[in-house]
């Protein structure tokens, strides 16, 4: 078990993207199930109305990351039962291409993780989510973090950092942790599954690891 970050009893962090493809309910569900397999306590919650997650816990044959569907503009005040209930660790697989979503799942985060592939389109289609982003930041001190969080990158190509350098004009903070495009990801997510669980020493699942551990570092900063 992990010494707590401080005081707060719930953490909510939020996968967004406005752009389909990026990787966001691969990241929402592995993460959830990292911080699972750490002792954590935690809930995933879908607020996609693909119910994508969902579909993924369906699949599963074994007790893993318990996962609701929450896909009406409400989850900002839908998720404080949770707390109530206990819940530890709430990890949100948001909804792209709706902006009342995107509002109330920013409001209840406390980071908000934008998973972006190494592609000049999913640079353009973060603009949008950036600026709703910072318009919550301005009345609230800030809060949500935010992060960009480069996603299925291609080994042995310079197209990662090309991104990383076109990000820096948002003026968010890029993760030096990623994932790469590997087979092992579609691959357990076909079983509900994750790359922790099916091949918990390959380099899948150490990309999961590191980027949990970089979200914890995220945390602890003030």
């Amino acid at each position: 078990m992990f010494l707590n970050i401080d005081e707060k009893l719930m953490y909510t962090i939020a996968f967004l993207s406005q752009k389909g493809g990026a990787g966001k309910t691969t990241l929402a569900t592995c993460v959830a199930r990292q911080l699972q397999l750490e002792g954590e306590d935690v809930i995933l919650v879908d607020s996609d109305p693909q119910g994508s997650a969902r579909d993924w816990r369906a699949a599963s044959e074994k007790d893993s990351v318990v996962v609701v569907g929450v896909d009406r503009p409400t989850l900002d005040k839908d998720i404080k039962t949770l707390s109530n209930n206990g819940k530890r660790w709430v990890v949100v697989d948001g909804a792209p291409r709706s902006e009342q979503m995107t509002v109330s799942t920013i409001k209840a985060a406390d980071i908000v993780l934008i998973p972006v592939q190494p592609s000049p389109y999913d640079v353009w289609a973060a603009e949008d989510l950036v600026s709703i982003i910072r318009a919550r930041q301005e009345v609230t001190d800030g809060k949500p973090k935010a992060a960009f969080l480069i996603s299925r990158a291609i080994k042995r190509t310079e197209l990662s950092k090309e991104v990383v350098g076109a990000l820096e004009d948002f003026e968010l903070p890029v993760f030096v942790s990623k994932t790469t495009q590997l087979v092992t990801y579609p691959k357990s997510a076909s079983i509900g599954s994750t790359p922790m669980d099916t091949e918990p020493d390959g380099n899948a699942a150490k990309e999961i690891r590191a980027i949990v551990a970089e979200l914890r570092q995220m945390l602890q900063q003030k």
